[in-house]
């Protein structure tokens, strides 16, 4: 997927990549490095080079990024005497050996600037003044350590902090928020840069997903530019699929998607990426100004809450006319009402200034862009049945009743998983051992097994009573379950919580089992390495007639992992060896099974997702790749507002959607990752679900719309074009633009009016004014081809009612070539 995404930045206007290196990703051992496929470091940076673009390469190698153990190898917290982040020689010598393995890594294979390839900046260390303050002065003596340590590796090139401001004189600090127009680096001497641009957020399992507005995330960074800004990065631009186990903790989702530009599937987020992308060519034709100035741009106050910041070459008087002026000039007039509208008046005339918006003037007199003004088209995604024929070579004996034809398969296997000890490498001991301390992260499960003898006055008093004894644990960590002889009594989730669990105990010898169950280690924070997994305090059993019993001190015997999980039962070479068996109606719904069936891949090239919203929570494998943990814990019904407004601060929970839904039912399979027939999906089910309605949908926008007022602003290519002054924009009709995902075309007009229509997407209708020849002309522009634009004018469609601004509204829908008719030229 790297050549298309980042081909995508590109187009979407960025000139500089920015990623993480994954400490974890690339010494899964100590001394033990790894390059390779999805980690292949050096490829990543050449393809970036090919692109024509640059490379900001964030070491750290603490990495947080919602991933595994904030990029952390667990092995590191093994080291004896390790603390990690802080003044700590151990912990300094393994960072040192790793960062410094990178560096050389990037010389050999010559990807500095310098040596005439694309990294222009690095990061040592990541938002270490968020929490340096709790290490003390071995906290400061650590950051000063560890910016001496990167200056000493000679790269040629600046290193950053991020959110340091105590950074050393020849480090960048830099800024990491949702809005950074007010950051300024500790010293006059260094750039204004923000390395983390938060365009959405994460989620967790069980909640809503967060959405930020494309119009606030432009507000945030015209507003940056505006104020002497150098660099800014987008987090995410694109984020992806945390695949196997390396989403974060606690409880993060297996999506990475953030609301980025470009989706987690790799498509285009409208309008999203095109507002973004009308944005950065509004600000590169800024670029001769911005440059032309040294110190700070002159500053207009336009009113109580509006404010114009200009880049010249030479002395702008606030009330002249720049019309003929040679002199280089850019303005940003901003807006930070957000309420009111607000016409302003600056250079002889005025300018009206939505709610929470900036306006761009390339040349201190035209506007070419305002960020609450959208001009990019709207997509709306979906999801459809690929429609993959049955594989079914290996038919069991007894076959489920054939289900609709939008589900993946008839045809399933399934074998029960081992409840507690299962063989391998199983050990016994006295206490609650911390759950990270013996599975070294290899697993998210871990087993304990002890046994408990009852007496006939036990079972007397509890049917006196009429209560049950209960289990009690202190605090628990993500998931706990607690098995009484073999079967579930009950669950706990949380992070870090209490655990009260009635069980039912009979007369003689009871075997009580808890499965402790990692969603991710913790990413973010001071001392991760205590942090650890599993169960804290004392674990006792209450309601006994002479007094509770304490466990915590108990002998318990240890298993780490699941019985199918070593035995990997989902590789496709070891299905010889695996014991399924056909399965039967009462296998559905049943609690700790592995499921399989066969399946063949959808047509054409679109992206893939697998439903798994009718199963309970797991994993799921597809060829022997971990596709990711799974979980349909659904969040609350309140939370997400029926519509979202832009104006105002944002944060992660102001404009939520999903509410009374699951968090994550679709999950990617690349499909690099199938072969065209006969995929093995193999799936690990915790709580019990039905396989049998899991369905496999490809990705893709089918439905776009776009509505452009005949007095918007023209295209931003115009501007290029143009050589014949100022007053030519005038000449230029506003464009309206629809383009559907790469090797999709645009099969049907659904709704087209130039005129005044209302509502909006899905939902536009024919107001009282309406060129009739608008379905015509719109589809004979459009039809057949991938992409459209469209001149916003009286001299396309005619004037069907003067006097009035009319827009032009249109809804069209992408499919496959094959069902389409000969593409045309655009209008």
């Amino acid at each position: 997927m790297w050549p298309s995404i980042i081909a995508k930045c590109k187009e979407g206007g960025a000139d500089v990549i920015e990623t993480y290196i994954f400490w974890n990703g690339h010494e899964p051992a100590r001394g033990k490095y790894y390059f390779e496929e999805r980690f292949d470091l050096v490829r990543f940076v050449k393809l970036v080079a090919a692109e024509g673009l640059f490379l900001f390469l964030r070491i750290g190698p603490y990495a947080c990024a919602e991933w595994n153990f904030g990029g952390f190898p667990v092995w590191l917290r093994d080291i004896p005497g390790i603390e990690f982040r802080t003044d700590n020689e151990p912990y300094k010598a393994e960072m040192q050996t790793f960062v410094t393995k990178i560096v050389d890594m990037m010389k050999d294979e010559k990807l500095y600037s310098w040596q005439g390839g694309p990294i222009i900046l690095q990061q040592i260390e990541n938002e270490y003044g968020n929490i340096q303050g709790k290490y003390g002065q071995a906290g400061k003596r650590y950051m000063q350590w560890a910016a001496q340590m990167a200056l000493g590796l000679d790269t040629g090139i600046p290193w950053v902090m991020c959110r340091q401001t105590d950074a050393p004189e020849q480090i960048l600090d830099t800024c990491n928020a949702f809005y950074c127009d007010g950051f300024k680096p500790n010293s006059n001497n260094k750039p204004t840069i923000w390395t983390e641009d938060w365009d959405g957020w994460y989620a967790d399992w069980g909640g809503p997903l967060p959405h930020r507005p494309a119009e606030d995330s432009a507000f945030a960074v015209a507003r940056f530019y505006q104020r002497g800004g150098s660099l800014q990065n987008y987090y995410m631009y694109f984020g992806g699929t945390n695949f196997a186990r390396t989403a974060g903790g606690p409880l993060q989702i297996t999506s990475y998607d953030y609301d980025a530009p470009v989706n987690e599937y790799g498509i285009l987020r409208q309008p999203k990426w095109g507002h973004l992308k009308d944005l950065h060519a509004a600000i590169k034709l800024c670029e001769p100004a911005l440059i032309a100035v040294d110190g700070s741009p002159q500053y207009v106050k336009l009113g109580s809450m509006q404010e114009a910041h200009v880049y010249s070459s030479g002395k702008v008087f606030r009330n002249g006319s720049m019309a003929g002026n040679a002199q280089i000039c850019s303005a940003f007039l901003a807006n930070i009402d957000e309420h009111k509208y607000v016409s302003v008046w600056i250079f002889g005339r005025s300018y009206n200034l939505p709610p929470w918006s900036v306006s761009i003037l390339p040349d201190c007199e035209n506007v070419a862009f305002n960020t609450a003004r959208v001009g990019a088209q709207t997509s709306i995604f979906t999801f459809e049945s690929g429609s993959p024929s049955h594989s079914s070579r290996l038919k069991p004996s007894i076959l489920l009743p054939e289900v609709g034809w939008s589900y993946l398969s008839s045809t399933w296997w399934t074998s029960k998983e081992t409840i507690g000890t299962w063989g391998g490498e199983s050990f016994a001991t006295q206490g609650i051992l911390e759950h990270l301390n013996v599975t070294k992260d290899i697993s998210d499960y871990l087993w304990y097994t002890t046994s408990i003898n009852i007496s006939d006055d036990d079972v007397a008093f509890w049917s006196s009573k009429g209560v049950s004894p209960v289990l009690t644990i202190d605090q628990i960590r993500d998931v706990a379950r607690v098995f009484v002889n073999g079967k579930l009594a009950g669950s706990q989730v949380g992070h870090w919580v209490s655990l009260k669990q009635p069980v039912q105990l009979t007369k003689g010898l009871n075997e009580l089992t808890l499965l402790s169950e990692i969603v991710g280690l913790q990413n973010y924070g001071a001392f991760l390495e205590k942090d650890g997994a599993g169960f804290r305090g004392q674990v006792k059993l209450t309601g006994f007639p002479n007094g509770d019993i304490d466990l915590t001190h108990s002998v318990w015997t240890y298993q780490v992992g699941l019985k199918g999980e070593f035995s990997m039962m989902y590789a496709p070479e070891k299905q010889g060896c695996a014991k399924w068996s056909g399965m039967q109606i009462d296998n559905i719904q049943s609690p700790f099974t592995w499921y399989k069936t066969m399946f063949d891949s959808p047509e054409g090239t679109e992206p893939v997702a697998i439903d798994l919203g009718s199963m309970g929570k797991g994993q799921a494998w597809v060829n022997g790749h971990l596709i990711g943990r799974y979980w349909s814990l659904v969040a609350p019904e309140s939370g997400c507002p029926s519509s979202c407004n832009y104006p105002g601060a944002y944060t992660e929970s102001k404009c939520q959607s999903n509410c009374g839904m699951p968090t994550q039912s679709w999950y990617h399979i690349p499909r690099e990752w199938l072969h065209g027939s006969d995929n093995l999906l193999v799936l690990f089910e915790e709580t019990g679900g039905d396989p049998s309605k899991i369905s496999l949908e490809v990705h893709y926008t089918k439905t776009i719309c776009s509505r452009i007022s005949e007095n918007y602003y023209p295209p931003l290519s115009a501007w290029s074009r143009l050589t014949g002054g100022h007053a030519s924009l005038d000449t230029v009709a506003p464009e309206l633009r629809l383009q559907c995902d790469d090797g999709h075309v645009i099969s049907q007009i659904k709704f087209a009016s130039y005129g005044t229509s209302s509502g909006g997407c899905q939902n536009f209708s024919i107001g009282k004014c309406h060129a009739s020849s608008t379905l015509d002309l719109v589809s004979e522009a459009c039809v057949g081809n991938n992409k459209c634009a469209i001149s916003v004018s009286n001299d396309v469609f005619g004037d069907p009612c003067g006097g009035v601004v009319k827009d032009l509204a249109v809804e069209a829908e992408c499919s496959s070539p094959s069902h389409t008719k000969e593409p045309r030229d655009e209008m």
